[in-house]
């Protein structure tokens, strides 16, 4: 017997309702009550009754929820805390530098302005940057036949271009020219290799041991030119497994005076250093966006140090909290002085599993209280005489996250403490913030227990593996194929698994990065059966625009009434907001044209819809027919074609 069929009804009456009802019962029980005005003192004590009856009803009807959310403390389920965005920003040196570069040291504030009065959104550099007095001044393609100078599209960065030609053939090569007045000096010479987007794979993630790294068969070498031939350079680190992702180049240049300029393709004397393709085996020639030097991961995060919590007093269970919140994980350094001097505690995800004598705490990252134990589970702070309200200091900590930090291009570029030699005025970001996410919603984790409570962090049912996967920090909707094996569509193939993921930010089709897919796969990989074969994929988008003509009512304003009929559309369609629930367009999910109707009648101003051609990737549909959707595919678009007159113009 089903569940549902035992819950309680809760009384959902309010002060309303109860005084409507006890005045429709006086004339039945007390007919010689005849006054029902608010001044009689009998309709008072009603009134007096049913305030006094709504309070202990709103009290009693929140009991269901108050134990729903201790049973859910009960399984272990926390809200998920923010999640801090992430970007490159470009350094660049002025040209009046007298150093041969300029260290920008590692947590380097740069700031983006806030929508309205809200503090700056400051990030933080991740690592210190080598910035080159050198500038790159020149880009060459060379496709083992001609030069093209493609130094304009790498500096306006608005459509890729392919860095070793077209065919991408071996002998092709990538050369950039350096300006620069004094001999090259010898260092790590680190290259941000931009795409157009967060690289996605081109074809399926399998899930497993052997198969987590990118493997590409593609050899470059990379060359600098010595004054009589080119030579070969020290690959220090390659992110982008040979131009197959967006990532970092770091190359050791030769010693000071090595490398000697060179005119090519009609440029000036530069120095130079090159890649060049010793074997292509590319699925598809590269297209990169830009290729950038002195750019270093930036995190929406700032750090707090000695932040002084408090004094311990010998009590259990101690809670002192930080500053701020929320913090970023595996930050804090949390120090306690108990007369022999600071001594650093150790966080623990609880304290069931320590010992009396454990220096363990429990960090809440959300709200940033720090909780120790209880003498029992984990050991107590005690207190100190000689600093009685101070020996409880955290040493480091960063803090920080949001949707807030998904900044658009070119808005990172204030620095907010002076870096002698750099440019400050060019300071700035090629490609938007992502990553950043608000706390997890009390609503989001209530629908998150059952299936987690379910799945038992082992991935077994489809739901398991789609659960498992929206864990990952970035991943909004997941969807888990059975028996599909990406390189056999058609085919059933038994023991396969594929996991279509799509990120939370504000693309009309969103796509995930291929570190989102390779997290996504390595979660998998250990929930996963030994005998399951686990593939992680991109979602596949079909482009749907609308044709309408629309009346609308006499008083409506046509512009608005366009405006919020395209908005509607554009958020019906929407693999994340769309679809007729609001949470995302469904995977295969047909377009039902009275649906569409409706969604457009639904708009304020609409009075009757004249037409409607759905079209999808550019095929359109006969008026009044639903539009199928191939299954495991989504839907997205950017544009609709919307007439609004009114009706007396016919």
């Amino acid at each position: 017997m089903p569940l549902q069929e035992l819950v309680p009804k809760i009384d959902n009456r309010r002060y309303q309702d109860i005084v409507a009802e006890a005045r429709t019962r006086i004339p039945r029980y007390t007919p010689e009550w005849t006054d029902l005005n608010d001044n009689d003192p009998g309709i008072t004590l009603v009134e007096l009754f049913a305030w006094m009856s709504d309070l202990l009803l709103y009290r009693l009807g929140k009991v269901p929820e108050l134990n729903y959310l201790k049973f859910l403390e009960l399984i272990g389920i926390e809200l998920l805390p923010a999640e801090p965005a992430s970007a490159e920003v470009t350094f660049p040196v002025l040209p009046t530098t007298t150093e041969p570069y300029v260290i920008v040291p590692m947590n380097t504030p740069v700031s983006a302005e806030a929508v309205g009065d809200d503090r700056p959104i400051v990030f933080e550099t991740e690592r210190s940057l080598i910035a080159l007095t050198a500038a790159l001044a020149s880009v060459q393609v060379f496709d083992g036949y001609a030069f093209t100078d493609v130094t304009v599209a790498n500096t306006e960065a608005e459509d890729p271009f392919p860095p070793f030609g077209p065919a991408a053939a071996d002998g092709a090569a990538l050369l950039l020219g350096f300006d620069y007045n004094a001999p090259f000096p010898e260092v790590k010479l680190d290259l941000a290799v931009v795409f157009a987007a967060p690289r996605t794979p081109s074809r399926a993630v399998e899930c497993g041991p052997d198969s987590v790294p990118v493997i590409n068969t593609a050899e470059v070498l990379w060359e600098y030119w010595s004054g009589s031939d080119w030579r070969a350079l020290s690959v220090l680190k390659d992110e982008t497994r040979t131009f197959l992702r967006a990532g970092h180049v770091v190359l050791k240049t030769p010693a000071k005076g090595k490398m000697a300029k060179l005119p090519v393709n009609g440029s000036p004397q530069l120095f130079w250093i090159r890649a060049v393709v010793k074997r292509s085996a590319w699925d598809s020639p590269p297209q990169i966006l830009a290729i950038r030097t002195n750019t270093v991961a930036v995190q929406q995060a700032e750090t707090a140090r000695d932040e002084v919590l408090g004094g311990t007093d010998g009590e259990p269970n101690q809670i002192h909290a930080l500053a701020n919140s929320p913090v970023l994980p595996g930050t804090l350094v949390l120090e306690v002085d108990e007369g022999d001097g600071f001594v650093e505690w150790t966080r623990v995800d609880d304290l069931y599993g320590s010992g009396p004598d454990d220096r363990h705490y429990v960090l809440n990252r959300t709200t940033g209280e720090v909780r120790f134990g209880n003498g029992t589970r984990g050991a107590i702070p005690v207190a100190n005489p000689e600093n009685p309200g101070g020996n409880i200091v955290a040493r480091r900590y960063r803090f920080g996250g949001g949707l807030r930090g998904n900044v658009a291009a070119g808005a990172i570029k204030t620095m907010d403490i002076s870096v002698p030699g750099i440019a400050e005025d060019q300071v700035g970001n090629l490609l938007p913030a992502a990553g950043g996410r608000d706390e997890e919603t009390l609503q989001a984790a209530k629908e998150r227990a059952p299936a987690t409570l379910k799945a038992n962090n082992r991935a077994v049912t489809a739901e398991d593996f789609e659960e498992i996967a929206r864990r990952v920090g970035t991943v909004k909707r997941a969807r888990a194929l059975p028996l599909h094996h990406p390189q056999f569509p058609d085919v059933s193939v038994p023991g396969v698994v594929s996991v279509i993921v799509i990120p939370e930010n504000d693309e009309p089709n969103p796509m995930p990065s291929e570190g989102t897919i390779r997290s996504v796969c390595s979660l998998l990989n250990r929930t996963r059966l030994l005998t399951t074969e686990v593939y992680v994929i991109p979602p596949t988008y079909h482009e749907v625009s609308v044709t309408a003509e629309l009346v609308a009512s006499p008083t409506a304003d046509l512009g608005i009434v366009k405006e919020a009929v395209h908005e509607a559309l554009i958020t019906y369609f929407h693999p994340l907001r769309g679809g007729d629930n609001g949470l995302g367009w469904p995977f295969g999910g047909d377009i039902f044209f009275s649906r569409v109707y409706q969604r457009m009648q639904d708009v304020a101003g609409v009075e009757r819809i004249e037409r409607v051609i759905i079209t999808l990737d550019g095929e359109s549909a006969e008026e009044c027919k639903d539009v199928p959707v191939p299954a495991g595919t989504l839907l997205f678009s950017t544009t609709h074609d919307v007439e609004v007159h009114y009706g007396f113009e016919e």
